[in-house]
């Protein structure tokens, strides 16, 4: 039987019979008989050097089916099974297929007792120590264990690789969490954080104390030299005797005066001791839509610079804030639903330019419940604010003779009357005449009874309605009223004169 077999230069030798060599005792390449273990295999003859069998046929390592080569793959033992009584014979052991065209059985002889086994195999030299009981054959358990080793070898690197990816990604499975990305602070223009940036270091916190208590409320700056707008109610337990307190965004806080101040309104400037403070632009409230987004700054419930948004819910309004000790203000309020609760009053509500719009002023309240912009409610989504426009003219009176002037037309409305519009009162009223003499509504020819429908062309439902319609303009200014005498209705131009209380 032959067996192929190649060099170790990968180049193919001739075909060697290894079943008709026979050992040669103390032949080159083997020591003598020591009685030591064999510890490795010895190669065969490189074909050429002398004692060499024929050249192998030009086929690789003959294996089985499915049979790899020998441990010492390049120069091995290999022999056919024969019927050697001596101790060197073995049984073939099987492999896995070596990438061969053909294979065939084979047997590697494993050598026993101390002395090397001759080249071609067969019985121990003369001199030999006797073999012992030891084996080197592979069973094919062994195999099998030796495979899923290496499969558990390779599933575990391609773990670990991925392992290793993963982590160089930043990304892991485990208790660590990727490092969070550098981020920036700053805001595009018109931003609700934005407009809040720029606002909040006009806006201050007002700390009041008075006979009745104290309490907190907001303004905001109007004139770099001190001069801080915000609502009457805030102020006024302070008017008698009392004191305010002016907190500042920075923390720092002034003692503050009153510069004046206007129930009728709910407006009061109040002034510190300091120049070069940021000034709060003041916007166009008549340009105020329904819808618009707003944004409301404060200190609600003694929150320092508190923002909130929302839009303008309604226009027009008309609110009558104001303490138990103040006479009733009227209000053509800014309804928003932006979040309002105590302590907000006085603050501003912006536009997206970052332009005041309104004084917040007042917040709804469940019928019942305390009195608006005081105890305990909150918001409930909708606040109000005086208009701007108003605000705006109110403050340049206060700042300049520490009062406000109202317009008026000159007549005592008939708070008790149910029917369409708004009637003018029958009869005398704390000593005052229905109508003044030589007022706007006396020169325009109104008499007592007569029925106000609208007021420059809004429909009037109720006199404080009608109230908050004439105070949202200007004394001197012409106005027109749909009145009805009777059955019939006529048009009358009139001009506001300042009330003389």
């Amino acid at each position: 039987m032959t067996e192929q077999q190649r060099d170790p230069s990968g180049e193919q030798t001739e075909p060697v019979d290894v079943t008709r060599q026979s050992p040669t005792p103390g032949a080159a390449g083997f020591p003598p008989p020591s009685g030591e273990p064999y510890t490795h295999l010895p190669t065969a003859p490189h074909p050429g050097a002398p004692g060499a069998g024929p050249a192998p046929d030009p086929s690789p390592w003959a294996t089985a089916p499915g049979a790899m080569p020998p441990p010492g793959a390049g120069q091995p033992w290999a022999s056919a099974p024969a019927a050697d009584p001596s101790p060197w014979a073995t049984a073939p052991v099987a492999f896995s297929a070596w990438p061969h065209a053909h294979s065939a059985d084979v047997t590697a002889p494993l050598p026993q007792g101390g002395a090397h086994p001759p080249a071609g195999g067969g019985t121990i030299p003369p001199g030999g120590s006797a073999p012992g009981p030891r084996s080197s054959r592979w069973s094919a358990g062994t195999v099998a264990v030796l495979a899923a080793a290496v499969l558990l070898a390779a599933l575990l690197g391609g773990t670990a690789g991925a392992f290793i990816a993963t982590r160089s990604s930043g990304v892991t499975s485990g208790g660590v969490l990727p490092v969070p990305q550098p981020g920036t602070t700053s805001r595009p223009e018109g931003s609700i954080a934005s407009i809040a940036a720029k606002a909040l270091p006009s806006v201050v916190t007002l700390k009041v104390k008075g006979a009745d208590g104290q309490g907190t409320g907001s303004g905001f700056v109007i004139k770099s030299d001190g001069f801080i707008l915000t609502n009457n109610h805030v102020v006024s337990s302070a008017a008698g005797s009392g004191s305010i307190r002016v907190e500042f965004s920075d923390g720092s806080q002034l003692p503050a005066t009153i510069v004046g101040r206007d129930a009728s309104y709910d407006l009061a400037v109040v002034r510190v001791q300091r120049t070069g403070l940021p000034v709060l632009p003041l916007g166009s409230s008549a340009s105020v839509v329904v819808g618009d987004p707003v944004v409301a700054v404060g200190a609600p419930l003694g929150l320092e610079s508190t923002v909130t948004s929302g839009i303008v819910s309604a226009l027009n309004r008309p609110v009558t804030p104001g303490g138990a000790d103040d006479a009733p203000a009227f209000i053509n309020a800014i309804q928003t639903d932006a979040a309002i609760n105590p302590g907000n009053s006085g603050g501003p509500l912006l536009d997206m330019s970052g332009r005041v719009i309104g004084v917040n002023s007042a917040i709804a309240r469940i019928p019942g419940s305390s009195p608006l912009d005081s105890g305990q409610s909150g918001s409930i989504g909708v606040g109000f604010a005086i208009p701007s426009d108003q605000a705006r003219k109110t403050a340049d009176q206060l700042m300049t003779t520490g009062k406000a002037s109202h317009p008026v037309i000159g007549v005592i409305l008939d708070t008790a009357y149910e029917g369409q519009g708004v009637r003018i009162a029958t009869s005398a009223k704390g000593g005052r005449p229905p109508i003044t003499q030589g007022g706007p509504a006396d020169k325009a020819g109104l008499k007592p009874g007569d029925v106000i429908l609208k007021f420059n062309g809004r429909v009037i439902s109720d006199p404080d309605q009608l109230v908050v319609a004439i105070r949202a303009r200007s004394v001197g200014e012409t106005v027109t009223l749909t009145v009805r005498r009777g059955t019939s209705e006529r048009t009358v131009r009139m001009t506001l004169q300042a009330a003389t209380d």
